[in-house]
Parts: C-alpha cells; structure tokens; sequence
C-alpha cells in the first residue's frame, strides 16, 4: 500500500493526484498539510476523515510517507519537496517545481543522497494528441524533427488570484512557470541533452499585477532542434477556453499540428495531402507515477527529466531577467 499525504495544496492541480489516489486500491491518502486556511477550504475539503495540518513539519513528524505531492505556493514548493525527500518519501509535483536555481540544486542533491525520485506533473506527455504525434516521429513519418513551434494563452481571471501568484516572491516568474511543460516535450520528443536557451518577457497589464511579467517569448535550442515557445496570460476573459494550446512540429518529411483544446492532430507530408491522425487512449495525468512506484520502477517522467526541464525553464527566467542573454543548459546540470 502506497502511503499518500499532500505537502502544500495552493493550485487545483493537486487534484490530478488525489483524483487518481482514489481511483486505486493501492494507495492510501493519510494525511494533508497546506498552511494557507482559505486553500485548505478550496483545494482539501471533502478528505473525510484525513487529517490537515496547517505545518509540513508537523504532518512529517506524525505520519509514514512513500509518496508526497507538493502543491503549495510556487516559491515554496522547493523547501516542501527537500523535506519529503530527507522523510523518504519519493516526490510528486505540480509544476513549477521550485521557483530559483538554488532551491533545484538542493532538490537534486536531497534526491541523489535519499535515492527517491522527483516527478514533475507533466500532463501533456499523456495526452493522446502529444501520444500521436510522438508515434508519427517515432515511424519516420515526419522524418528528423527540427523546428517546434509551440503557444500557451492563459486567463488571468484576476479577481480570483491570490496575492502570492501576483508577487515574484511567491510566483517566480513567468518564464519559470508557463513554458515549462513544452520545455519538456521539446526535451521528450529531441533527446536532446545540451543546448541554449533565451526569452524575453513583458507586462502588457502592469498597472493590474505590477510585480508578476505576464507575457514571454522562449528560444530554445535542444541539441538540432529549435524551438520558439510563447505563453502569456492574456487570453481573453471572454473566451470559450482557458487556454487554447497548440504546438507544430515540423520535420524533414512532413508537420504536425497539435490541439490540445480540441483535441486534434492534424499531419501533412511530402508524399501525402493533409489528415486527421487517429488518436490513441490517453491516461490520467497522475497514473503513470503511482504504477511506477508500485511496481518499484522509475517513472516515465524521471527524476533526471524533471529536473533537467525545470533548470531550462529557470535559466529561462535569469535570461528574461538579463534583457533576453542566452544561457547555455546541459542534463550534466541537472544530475
């Protein structure tokens, strides 16, 4: 029986693991921490009899943990991942990790010296749109990928912002956050284990948030691949989606074009007119992690690939906060 307990619960995002926690019959929700009273109320009613600690500590002090989802304040994530790992628990996270490069240097080493893994909840690697479009690369349909182009619109929806997600503090930054599930992907889909990264960021609403960036632009290099990864939160109040998130990816032999909003894949090669890919069952966002600690394996998203998307996304951030310098990233540095 895999032991469960929550370690900060800031975003809706944590209900990826608790809604497959209670899918399963080998795994067990014992206890919840999230020291903010009006989170507990949004994101931790309805546990039943599980107990809520207002302190991270105190639920570490009193409960045996294997698995420790940490969802909490952004800026506080990384000291809540360092101290489930040093209790012996293996890490589940939302993303942003950790909002600094130090804190992802101490997550590594606390890793590396309990030998428990770090899994950052990438849900678009199980889509079935991102499930497609790595089968048309991996048969050679679209041939050697080389360019990814890639958008992420969010909504704002301000009034129901806490202050920490306006505050850098708190936040991080923009860069950090947003881009860092298609850093992933542009990661997954190259192999890619050295390269470049650049952006550039803005506040087209400062006088509403002054202290939170609320657009950017990445430039990515990952090993022959160039990617351009732009994410913003200025999608229309008023539109039917949150966010409309798409990617293309262009190969030597065709593209592909990726909807996850509407759940499409749209293909075209040299040899053949435009189609709809079939698309193939997806899974839940949070199930390939509880399989892999169950059957004692290391999960799909690694360790080495949590951390290593996480350290481009924040060197990401250093280069926005430069004035747009590239920084040069290698998996060495997230080892």
């Amino acid at each position: 029986m895999i032991r469960l307990a929550v370690l900060g619960a800031a975003h809706a995002h944590v209900a990826y693991a608790l809604d497959e926690a209670a899918r399963r019959d080998d795994v067990v929700l014992v206890a919840a921490a999230e020291p903010d009273a009006s989170s507990r109320t949004a994101f931790l009613a309805g546990l039943g009899d599980v107990p809520v600690y207002d302190d991270v500590a105190a639920l570490l002090d009193r409960h045996e943990v294997d698995v420790a989802v940490v969802a909490g304040v952004y800026a506080q994530r990384g000291d809540g991942a360092v101290a489930a790992l040093e209790a012996g628990a293996h890490v589940l996270a939302d993303k942003p990790l950790c909002t600094s490069l130090e804190q992802l240097d101490a997550i590594a080493a606390a890793a590396a010296r309990t030998g428990r893994h770090v899994s950052v909840l990438f849900e678009k690697r199980f889509s079935p749109v991102t499930l497609a479009a790595r089968r048309l690369l991996d048969d050679g349909t679209l041939g050697d990928l080389a360019l990814v182009a890639s958008t992420g619109p969010h909504k704002l929806r301000l009034p129901d912002r806490p202050p920490w997600f306006l505050c850098r503090d708190g936040y991080g930054g923009i860069a950090a956050d947003l881009p860092v599930h298609d850093i992933d992907l542009v990661l997954a889909l190259s192999g890619a284990t050295s390269g470049t990264v650049a952006a550039l960021a803005g506040n087209a609403r400062a006088a509403a948030h002054p202290d939170v960036d609320d657009h950017v632009a990445v430039l990515l290099r990952a090993g022959s691949v160039t990617a351009t990864i732009e994410a913003h939160w200025l999608s229309p109040e008023a539109a039917d989606l949150h966010g409309h998130y798409r990617m293309r990816l262009t190969g030597s032999r065709g593209t592909a074009e990726l909807d996850w909003a509407y759940g499409t894949l749209q293909a075209a090669t040299h040899d053949r007119a435009p189609w709809s890919e079939p698309l193939p069952s997806g899974r839940p966002p949070a199930a390939y992690f509880f399989d892999a600690v169950a059957a004692g394996a290391e999960p799909e998203i690694s360790t080495a690939a949590s951390l290593l998307a996480t350290r481009v996304a924040l060197l990401a951030q250093a280069s926005a906060d430069a004035g747009g310098a590239p920084r040069s990233w290698s998996a060495a540095g997230s080892e």
